[in-house]
């Protein structure tokens, strides 16, 4: 871990109410769960499969992942976001292995690979992406899946400029204040798909996450029209060029 990798123990409590349980949120779980469901149909129905969620929070996705049956590691070195997960795990009668570690330390730990190494919007907030890429690569077998979603720079530039903040955006958009839900380090996606080409990956499938919801001029629309925003954002998520002004892109990636 570089001391500059962003640690939410600070913040926790802000991610229920300001990601997850928003409309924001809903698009995002609804969609991620459309792409990992088709990797799990690679997998025999009958067979668990072993899940390391890397960066994991608090623990939506890998309860979601383990009532299904799969054996489901995840590590984040935020102490609250896995005490969250822990007892979400347990009013759910889950198992789930816990680490609070960085991922990029996690091998001093374990010596296991995963069939399935799920990284979801850490990237953006690591000073380092190369080391976490091969961190998490580390981890993966021959034939396993890597799900990776990072936030992404054109969006953020897009919706900034959409705004009206052109100080911000002379500026670099550089962050004013460092504990936000603002990510550290938003990414361009040319960057994260050339880091994964350099490490060996063959890029399978990418995604936009919410590619209209956050460019709607009438917010109350996210609530009053959901289903049908829902119904775009999922018909339109893999599709030029929207795909590439969601404000996060989803890669399914396998090593070559």
């Amino acid at each position: 871990m570089n001391k500059q990798d962003r640690n939410f123990d600070d913040i926790s409590n802000k991610f229920a109410q300001n990601i997850y349980g928003t409309t924001k949120g809903k698009i995002r779980e609804a969609v991620v769960w459309q792409e990992l469901e088709k990797i799990l149909a690679t997998y025999p129905t009958n067979k668990p499969i072993t899940i390391l969620d890397a960066g994991g929070g608090q623990g939506q996705i890998a309860c979601r992942l383990a009532k299904l049956g799969h054996q489901v590691m995840l590590c984040d070195i935020s102490e609250q976001m896995l005490e969250l997960t822990k007892q979400k795990a347990l009013a759910e009668n889950l198992t789930i292995n816990c680490f609070c570690c960085p991922i990029q330390h996690l091998d001093s730990l374990i010596n296991q690979q995963f069939d399935l190494v799920i990284c979801h919007a850490v990237l953006e907030w690591v000073a380092d992406p190369i080391e976490l890429i091969n961190s998490l690569k580390n981890h993966l077998k021959p034939d396993g899946y890597l799900s990776l979603m990072f936030y992404n720079y054109h969006a953020l530039l897009f919706k900034t400029v959409t705004l009206g903040n052109f100080g911000y955006t002379q500026a670099g958009l550089a962050k004013r204040k460092k504990k936000t839900l603002s990510p550290d380090y938003p990414r361009d996606p040319n960057d994260v798909y050339q880091w994964l080409i350099q490490a060996n990956f063959t890029i399978l499938q990418k995604t936009g996450i919410r590619i209209f919801h956050d460019y709607l001029t009438n917010k109350s629309k996210a609530e009053t029209h959901f289903e049908q925003l829902l119904e775009l954002e999922q018909k339109y998520c893999q599709t030029e060029p929207y795909l590439h002004l969601a404000r996060y892109i989803l890669v399914t990636a396998k090593i070559k």
